[in-house]
């Protein structure tokens, strides 16, 4: 009896703990998209180098690391050695850190913030899909119907900012290849992180370093470092300032998002990317001054509806999984963990 009374405690505790951590994930991440937003299309920075900017969020990322780690004997932070062995086995998720961070940045450019939550929309089909062909988990019948619901309102939000002359082809195109990225990177995260212990910011430091050697050559392959060379506001003290501040939530939204997955899953993780995103588009086109077609609106209505479906439909199969779960042997209760 006292073990089936604590079951509805640990539920309680499991949902605030994934509730704070995702409130986190929202704030950080919505700074560090409209942070971005201004360093590369706002009126005064205007940056064209996208590459560039992410490559120097990642240096920054790296160094708080390697400062915190020179302070661990006095914080709760790990004592980071660079390993090879580590660097390799941490590469594939690196590699599509890199894609994904990348192509958040050129699809926010091209389509801007508002746009951006639509042409961002796709990361959970692309979830389910790479979740069943790479770790051979079914999605429910009922959960299909919500992915195809979200792709319809996808492709009502291109024809309307289509309609509107608003449309960029390769804005929608980075969108739809930045979706795939962020898939694919909470599949690997899962995967990797019980490679470092477990540790958040063990996988952090070493997708980030791994990451400074990828941008490299990307830098020198698009041009990038000659536009910065030629960059009137290189010398400024508020540009280096801001990037750097770019750089501290790069730092915080890479823990937070590794966290989210950790006491998560995948998909959940998602899935609130996805309802953050809606708030985000709301906050964006007040902040802007933009006015949108009804169709517009629909088309995020689609999705937000589509997603938040989803959303019921993954928390309902939880609980089942998670009471299934709970067997009990000898008097003890053996409980599975909630995703």
């Amino acid at each position: 009896m006292e073990n089936k009374e604590k079951h509805p405690q640990m539920l309680v505790g499991k949902y605030i703990q994934v509730t704070g951590v995702v409130a986190a994930y929202w704030v950080i991440s919505m700074s560090f998209v409209f942070l971005n937003r201004y360093l590369l299309s706002g009126s005064e920075f205007k940056l064209d180098v996208p590459v560039f900017v992410t490559f120097y969020q990642c240096l920054v990322t790296v160094g708080l690391c390697l400062l915190l780690s020179g302070l661990s004997r006095v914080i709760p932070f790990p004592n980071i050695k660079v390993k090879l062995a580590i660097m390799k086995e941490v590469f594939p998720l690196s590699i599509v850190f890199v894609g994904m961070i990348t192509f958040n940045n050129l699809c926010l450019k091209d389509v801007g913030v508002p746009f951006y939550y639509i042409g961002r929309s796709l990361s959970t089909v692309f979830n389910v899909i790479f979740t069943y062909y790479m770790l051979q988990v079914k999605t429910s019948p009922k959960a299909v119907i919500c992915c195809i619901v979200i792709v319809s309102g996808f492709c009502i939000g291109v024809d309307q900012e289509n309609s509107a002359g608003n449309v960029s082809v390769m804005g929608i195109i980075y969108g739809i290849l930045a979706s795939i990225c962020v898939s694919l990177n909470s599949i690997y995260t899962k995967k990797i992180l019980p490679k470092v212990g477990g540790n958040i910011w063990i996988l952090t430091f070493y997708s980030n370093l791994n990451a400074l050697f990828l941008f490299l050559p990307i830098i020198l392959f698009t041009g990038e470092l000659s536009v910065l060379l030629r960059y009137r506001h290189l010398l400024k003290p508020m540009f280096w300032t801001l990037m750097s501040v770019g750089g501290v939530f790069g730092f915080a939204i890479g823990y937070v998002t590794g966290l989210q997955i950790k006491v998560t899953s995948p998909l959940t993780h998602n899935i609130s990317g996805t309802a953050k995103a809606c708030a985000q588009t709301l906050l964006a086109v007040i902040w802007f001054q933009e006015v949108k077609s009804t169709l517009w609106w629909v088309s995020n209505a689609v999705v937000l509806v589509g997603s938040s479906a989803y959303t019921r439909i993954k928390q309902v199969e939880m609980q089942k999984a998670y009471v299934a779960a709970s067997i009990y042997k000898d008097g003890k209760s053996v409980k599975s963990t909630l995703v």
